[in-house]
């Protein structure tokens, strides 16, 4: 399994990828986001599924862009249109033998760019099957692999006017919250930053020791503002002393009352 998440705000992009890779009992480290293309024209590519289908995809989807896009496609929807062709004709030429495996064709991707034909940075999630969607400004971003454990606190904090750098905070406090639940996804991460102002590419990887101080200073605020919540009649109830709440409306349907 693993965690990559794109986020589209109104300043840019911010792309983040776990690097732990499982294999049974075994687990190494691997970059899951690349950047493809000629410089100034680089699309970013974020892959959940099989190592092996996500190398021969991009290396098709590489020879693609050489062939007829040799100085990088005009278009995001463009590159997203040729991963796709990659895609679909990889999986005909191993679907059949994976599952013969007892393995299943399951490569999703988020790609995210802003190429020159492009009047601002986008983000699609590419299905295995080559369909994809585009990311909505309500909700301004788009997750594979492991993404339950993550997506609470984007639904909550992250909107499309969010600033580049808290969406970036964001964005890492969603993989903390999935890296402390799944044991599938874990250290070191990529993240990218596409800033539509200069038009450039930023990134950088961190690992375990490098996030101390924010991963410390979130378990302390979040016990902390955990414990100053107000509670009153419904906590009460359940403490010794308390007063027990009724949980059955009365007849008026003005709910439940202290008994």
């Amino acid at each position: 399994m693993t965690y990559c998440l794109g986020i589209k705000v109104e300043e840019g992009l911010v792309c983040l990828a776990d690097g732990r890779v499982t294999s049974g009992n075994l687990v190494s480290n691997a970059r899951k986001i690349t950047l493809h293309g000629p410089p100034q024209r680089q699309t970013a590519i974020m892959t959940s599924g099989l190592r092996s289908l996500r190398d021969k995809t991009l290396a098709y989807y590489d020879r693609l862009q050489r062939a007829e896009h040799a100085q990088g496609f005009p278009s995001l929807f463009e590159a997203v249109a040729a991963y796709c062709r990659a895609l679909r004709q990889v999986g005909e030429e191993d679907r059949e033998a994976l599952a013969g495996s007892e393995l299943q064709f399951n490569l999703h991707a988020v790609i995210g760019g802003q190429l020159p034909d492009d009047p601002e940075p986008m983000l699609f999630l590419v299905y295995p099957e080559g369909n994809w969607i585009g990311v909505d400004r309500r909700t301004p971003y788009l997750s594979i692999g492991s993404v339950a454990y993550g997506k609470p606190i984007l639904d909550r904090a992250l909107s499309f006017e969010t600033s580049l750098a808290n969406a970036l905070k964001l964005a890492y406090l969603s993989f903390d919250s999935t890296r402390y639940s799944s044991a599938d996804v874990g250290y070191p991460i990529d993240m990218l930053t596409w800033n539509r102002t200069d038009r450039q590419w930023r990134e950088a990887q961190y690992d375990y020791d490098d996030l101390r101080e924010q991963r410390q200073w979130w378990n302390e605020h979040i016990t902390r503002l955990a414990a100053s919540m107000p509670h009153g009649p419904w906590v009460e109830s359940l403490l010794p002393g308390g007063k027990r709440l009724s949980l059955v409306a009365d007849e008026a349907g003005e709910g439940s009352k202290q008994a």
